[in-house]
């Protein structure tokens, strides 16, 4: 299977090469030339197996240079004991209609690890099936979440480093911590000055720097991402939409070939895209539901075809969704048009102009396929009280959001169809707001909240979290959005 940049649909490459890359010289986003098909048969199929065969299922069919054993070894490697759940990727039924697919059980404690913990594996089997000799030096822009499970995946891998970015003032307190304290002798940690969006764009700017990708050159190093801009990152996500719906057929919630809808917490695009090139593949879903928070630019392009940053960045209690700019959704974009030139000339209003009008036929191909919602920050805290109370099921600021967005839309709607909520983090990367919502004034802050929340719902926190106040800061330094370059310069001197 060859794979072509969303900006120039001509020039074709192998996954392997595409996952080494990360980005195509062009600025564009690489995606597979076709999407492949599976039937029911291929999903009755997969609803017998245990997670790391439904993982290899998937990916046989996008990554045929990787031998099945090369795949086997690869999952058995990424999904074992570094998850604390046996499923590694459950579906916890709430009601009739609503599951909740809980993707945090891995060794960060959020939905990257689903992706994070087998995209080293694959970067460093595609450099070998290259003959690549230089040391691949991983650049990371995070929200949030991305950065602590990249650190995690990256450490200590031979023939890699990593550098992560996250905003200085955009992070939850946990994870800042988990950052500042990661170990391993090829990671760095560095805050910005500036949002989400600002580190974004400095890392991007770095990778379209010519003359600086010969410095390096000339140093032994070469750039690659981890971000879901990846293939690599992406395609292991596809998986975990196959598997929920698995599950809700095992779990008598839903019939073999009944439609599902799946609602998404969406800050980048890239978890939710993964989930349309599922459908894509056969999967019966009846639409997905795109919840964002306050930072609400993905609901206006879905309802008006219009992309426009250029409006207000809110701080929330749901930091991994404070984006303006989802480079995600140029795949989309891409796979809806089939026009590399109009993604192109979109790509370049963005970043010129801050906004792009995709026209009435993209627009109208968007609204087949998703529906958006918002929900403010007071609305998904009132959401996880809610389910709480009411069920004694506790979720996290980000799965609020989505719950919270579901809801509306089934009151909006008058009907309720079976619906998968997903799941991105463990409440306990986000105590303090998580108490509060619950109605608790909290009493202690960064890592010793994950003791406070867990006393009072005497849930058990994830082992990682427990013991994150006895590791020793490494990482405190921080730079401004221009310096960035400097930065990246340095740690590879």
């Amino acid at each position: 299977m060859k794979y072509v940049s969303t900006r120039d649909g001509s020039r074709g490459v192998t996954a392997s090469q595409a996952i080494i890359r990360g980005i195509a010289p062009d600025g564009g986003l690489y995606v597979p030339e076709t999407i492949p098909a599976v039937d029911m048969d291929f999903i009755r199929r997969l609803a017998a197996m245990p997670y790391r065969q439904r993982a290899v299922e998937v990916l046989s069919l996008y990554l045929d240079e990787f031998s099945r054993q090369e795949l086997e070894d690869i999952a058995e490697a990424s999904y074992g004991e570094n998850f604390d759940h046996p499923d590694i990727a459950p579906l916890h039924v709430l009601d009739d209609e609503t599951a909740y697919l809980e993707l945090w059980h891995g060794p960060t404690s959020a939905f990257k690890d689903m992706a994070l913990q087998i995209m080293p594996r694959l970067l460093t089997a595609s450099l070998r099936k290259n003959g690549e000799q230089r040391t691949v030096s991983i650049l990371v822009a995070t929200s949030g979440d991305t950065g602590k499970a990249a650190l995690e995946g990256f450490k200590d891998v031979p023939g890699t480093r990593i550098m992560v970015f996250y905003p200085r003032d955009g992070v939850s307190q946990v994870q800042k911590l988990q950052m500042a304290t990661q170990e391993g002798g090829n990671v760095n940690v560095v805050a910005v000055e500036g949002n989400f969006d600002d580190a974004q764009t400095g890392v991007k700017k770095i990778f379209a720097d010519r003359e600086f990708e010969k410095t390096l050159d000339s140093r032994g190093y070469f750039l690659s991402s981890a971000n879901s801009i990846n293939w690599g990152r992406l395609v292991p996500q596809i998986a975990y939409y196959f598997s929920a719906y698995c599950d809700m057929v095992n779990a008598g919630k839903l019939e073999m070939g009944e439609k599902l809808d799946f609602c998404v917490p969406t800050g980048n695009f890239g978890n939710i895209l993964a989930g349309w090139y599922a459908k894509q593949m056969g999967l019966p879903v009846g639409r997905f539901i795109c919840a964002s928070n306050d930072n609400n630019v993905l609901t206006d392009f879905i309802a008006t075809g219009v992309y426009d940053k250029n409006r207000p960045f809110h701080l929330t209690s749901s930091p991994s969704m404070d984006i303006l700019v989802s480079s995600n959704l140029e795949r989309l974009l891409y796979c809806l048009s089939g026009d590399a030139a109009q993604v192109r000339d979109m790509m370049e209003k963005l970043s010129s102009q801050g906004r792009y009008d995709a026209g009435e036929d993209l627009r109208a191909a968007v609204q087949r396929e998703f529906t958006g919602g918002f929900c403010p920050d007071a609305d998904a805290k009132a959401e996880i009280g809610r389910v709480w109370r009411g069920h004694g099921y506790l979720m996290d600021t980000h799965t609020a959001v989505a719950s919270r967005v579901l809801g509306d839309l089934r009151q909006k709607e008058g009907a309720v169809r079976p619906t998968v909520v997903v799941s991105t983090a463990s409440p306990f990367k986000f105590g303090g707001a998580v108490l509060e919502a619950l109605g608790i004034v909290p009493q202690m802050s960064g890592p010793d909240i994950v003791d406070e929340l867990s006393a009072y719902t005497r849930l058990s926190a994830p082992g990682p979290l427990s013991h994150l106040g006895h590791k020793p800061v490494i990482f405190g330094q921080w730079v401004t959005k221009e310096d960035m370059k400097k930065a990246v310069s340095d740690f590879l001197a």
